[in-house]
């Protein structure tokens, strides 16, 4: 009767958790632009205060709580292979608000001409969406404690965890002892500890979904195992992924790490909770089709993305004209002064060299007249 009303109710719950995840990640998105609305309009404020003594950022930081809520309840419902690509829904959602509500994107007749990259990312996101989630996997599994320890002792899963191990301390000895650090090593790092956290969450999740329901599953061991990697790897996965937004553009980061999270956690979920395992050839072909449109729309999008650039003045003299000009590069910093001890940084376009200002210049010669101790008479210059 159970295993009936688990068949019965597949659909009933891949529906929830899907549109639990749409929601979560619309709420996330939401919240990051009310965030940065809030810290835009500080700067400029006259009085500036901590942004956390603003009304606009707390409620920014409910919503991301609410949606972070949803998106961890969604994993109780719906597969791996229907919740991890849904996180293209938020990547969208934040374009198009940045465009809407930020002004990131000045004008619609400048957007369709320099932008139709990103209208076009748009499209091929929504349709790579609805064909994933029509033709994803319809599994429904009630996530009860030994059902995950018969998981986990599996040889698939432990031939698949073994692998992992494997190459993350390739890429972490890669990384640390020969400073590989480009984009693509230290996102796969991210997205094999990804896969691990979408294993956990879905597990954690799913046991306090029966626990809520009456089914107690909070004092196995097998939860406080899964609680415990769960939080571990979400701190390691946000630490290589700050690494990776301080060395790489971050449009970049966000774009990569999408494709290769997503790719990994599609990829645990099929063999750690057998998600494919009843679908037939074409339903799987069509969710491929789907999951790389989104990756290719993700990508657009995100290649677009204009970068705001802050003006800080910086003066520079004009040897020339011998008078001080305020430059605007747009560039953050004031660039490097090349060892030169020079007002300013930037070297005159008519080639002068900038005049250098010496360091610890000696005291200056003072000449003074003395009178002639002998004869009286004050000492004269002589040619």
């Amino acid at each position: 009767m159970e295993s009936s009303r688990a068949q019965g109710g597949s659909y009933t719950d891949n529906l929830i958790g899907t549109l639990l995840a749409i929601f979560g990640n619309l709420l996330v998105s939401i919240s990051l632009s009310i965030q940065k609305y809030s810290h835009l309009k500080l700067a400029g404020r006259k009085d500036q205060r901590a942004f956390y003594r603003t009304k606009t950022w707390w409620s920014g930081f409910v919503f991301t709580c609410i949606g972070e809520g949803a998106n961890f309840v969604s994993y109780a419902f719906a597969p791996l292979a229907l919740v991890a690509p849904l996180n293209a829904v938020s990547v969208l959602t934040s374009s198009i608000l940045g465009f809407l509500f930020l002004r990131e994107k000045s004008k619609p007749k400048d957007f369709a001409k320099h932008y139709w990259l990103t209208f076009l990312g748009y499209i091929l996101t929504i349709g790579g969406t609805y064909l994933f989630v029509a033709f994803g996997p319809n599994s429904h599994e009630k996530l009860k404690a030994e059902n995950i320890v018969k998981h986990i002792v599996g040889w698939p899963v432990l031939l698949f965890l073994g692998l992992e191990i494997i190459a993350f301390c390739l890429l972490l000895y890669f990384y640390k002892q020969r400073g590989a650090d480009y984009l693509v090593v230290i996102l796969l790092l991210v997205a094999l500890l990804g896969s691990v956290t979408v294993i956990t969450v879905k597990a954690v999740s799913g046991m306090l979904v029966l626990t809520i329901e009456g089914t107690m599953q909070l004092d196995n061991v097998i939860f406080s195992a899964m609680f415990v990697c769960m939080v571990a790897s979400v701190i390691f996965q946000a630490r290589f992924l700050n690494q990776a937004c301080k060395l790489h553009d971050s449009s970049m980061v966000a774009s990569v790490n999408y494709i290769l999270s997503t790719f990994f956690a599609v990829v645990a979920g099929a063999v750690f909770y057998l998600e494919f395992r009843n679908e037939d050839v074409l339903h799987i072909c069509m969710f491929v089709l789907g999951s790389a449109l989104c990756f290719l729309g993700v990508f657009l999008i995100t290649k677009t993305r204009k970068r705001t650039k802050m003006f800080e003045p910086y003066v520079t003299m004009n040897m020339a004209n011998g008078a001080p000009e305020i430059h605007d590069t747009g560039q953050v910093v004031q660039p490097d002064y090349n060892g030169s001890f020079s007002y300013g940084a930037l070297v005159n376009n008519d080639g002068v060299a900038p005049a250098t200002i010496p360091v610890n210049l000696p005291p200056p010669a003072v000449i003074s007249k003395t009178t002639d101790a002998s004869n009286g008479k004050p000492d004269l210059k002589k040619d």
